[in-house]
């Protein structure tokens, strides 16, 4: 039989190993919530977009945004062009000075 004592660890270093492997459970418990939200958030369903949108002759499409119930289409001869989301029909022009 070996008589020899096993060495006794300090308080502080037992409470610092523990602390150490709480935030590393912790660390990791945050990083699969931040991947799955970004997953979440990138691969759900976005917005519709419009499959073709009819330009009035010569005009050149530059920009484009999307509202609620309308999408716009900015031309190269300064015109937004406001339409309508459900029907595409065109609901404004405006003229940029």
């Amino acid at each position: 039989m070996d008589d020899t004592p096993e060495p006794v660890e300090p308080a502080n270093l037992r409470f610092l190993r523990q602390l150490i492997t709480v935030l590393t459970v912790v660390m990791i418990g945050g990083l699969v919530v931040v991947v799955g939200l970004l997953v979440t958030r990138f691969y759900g369903a976005g917005p519709e977009m419009p499959t073709a949108i009819d330009l009035p002759d010569g005009s050149k499409a530059t920009a484009f945004t999307r509202g609620d119930d309308w999408y716009a289409v900015v031309t190269e001869d300064n015109q937004i062009l406001i339409f309508d989301a459900l029907t595409g029909s065109l609901k404004q022009t405006i003229t940029i000075n």
